[in-house]
């Protein structure tokens, strides 16, 4: 069961309920939360729970060679359809020659599933090509900061319940770029609703997490694409007084990046909002909430100057040329060439 280049987690996940359940899983990539949420799925499903204890053979790959795991891939299930042989940490194995000849011949009641996570199978190997051949080989990357609020929404969706959009952003801000984090906190928001209650506000974020609704960065790239003077200055105040929850390599990332989507959105073939938010790939509120105002304040060039002074104010804060000037103060300077 050769599997599609670029295959992705739902692709692998329709697939297996259909009954295509392929001899062996390679999951590996930059995000171990699809690798963890595949792994665990395919466990589930393939091994009710009264068969697990007979079945199911987990392995760490620093604690295993590959003629071990083609041990206990040999072995045939009991009072089950199948096993499972689950190799996590599979990056710490030394080496996988000789699985290539396991996987010419595989034990058809046994699914081999390896998750390699923080990098990836070496593609010139042999031992790649076939479990390319046999099976399926799932790689991922690591989801941009931008995708974050999209994965919370979709995310809550799943679990029936709605996020505020400012609710969305600020958990994005709090956490980053940090899934099974992202997915965590947003169950102990789901967990702490009131009984009959469906919906996450960003007063319920505010008071379980800790992050202020008013003073973010989300809310400090929400005043600069209004080109809100007065709202800009409260929060770079706010950061000032509180540098322990002010780190400014987060927030020059994510102006950064947020004038970058301004200067993209001007090549868009289609200038409205939904032709704008496809251009980008980004949700229509995010381009309504953001994007549509900056494109309406700030002219091309401008934005060019801006991502110009973005990047001088990073080496700045890094100590390029001498500068001993604190972050607070860096951000103010910022700021202000930004509103004026």
């Amino acid at each position: 069961m050769a599997a599609a280049r670029g295959i992705s987690h739902e692709e692998i996940i329709r697939n297996v309920r259909a009954g295509k359940v392929a001899p062996v899983y390679y999951l590996m990539g930059e995000e171990p939360y699809y690798i963890d949420l595949l792994s665990n799925f395919l466990a589930d499903v393939l091994l009710k729970p009264e068969e697990r204890d007979f079945n199911l053979d987990l392995v760490y790959g620093a604690d295993v060679n590959v003629n071990q795991i083609i041990e206990l891939c040999h072995a045939y299930p009991m009072m089950a359809d199948r096993r499972v042989v689950l190799v996590r940490e599979a990056q710490a194995i030394r080496s996988l020659d000789g699985l290539e000849q396991y996987l010419a011949h595989c034990t058809p009641t046994t699914v081999l599933i390896f998750c390699h996570k923080n990098g990836a199978l070496d593609k010139r190997k042999a031992a790649y090509k076939a479990i390319q051949q046999a099976g399926v080989i799932y790689e991922n990357k690591r989801t941009p900061e931008s995708q974050l609020p999209a994965f919370i929404s979709d995310y809550a969706r799943g679990k029936k319940v709605q996020m505020d959009p400012q609710a969305v952003r600020m958990l994005a801000d709090h956490i980053g770029a940090d899934l099974t984090r992202l997915a965590v906190e947003t169950d102990k928001l789901i967990m702490a609703l009131p009984a009959g209650q469906a919906r996450i506000t960003a007063e319920m974020v505010e008071e379980l997490t800790g992050v202020s609704k008013d003073f973010n960065n989300f809310e400090l790239q929400s005043a600069l694409a209004m080109r809100d003077i007065f709202r800009a200055n409260r929060i770079v105040k706010y950061y000032q007084g509180n540098p322990r929850g002010f780190a400014l390599p987060v927030t020059l990332s994510r102006i950064f990046t947020f004038f970058s989507d301004v200067m993209l959105s001007y090549y868009a073939p289609d200038k409205s909002e939904n032709g704008v938010a496809e251009w980008l790939g980004k949700p229509s509120w995010m381009v309504r909430y953001d994007i549509m105002p900056a494109r309406r304040n700030y002219t091309g060039v401008k934005v060019m100057q801006i991502l110009a002074e973005i990047r001088r104010t990073d080496g700045a804060s890094k100590g390029v040329g001498g500068c001993k000037t604190p972050p607070g103060e860096l951000l103010q300077e910022l700021i202000f060439f930004i509103l004026h």
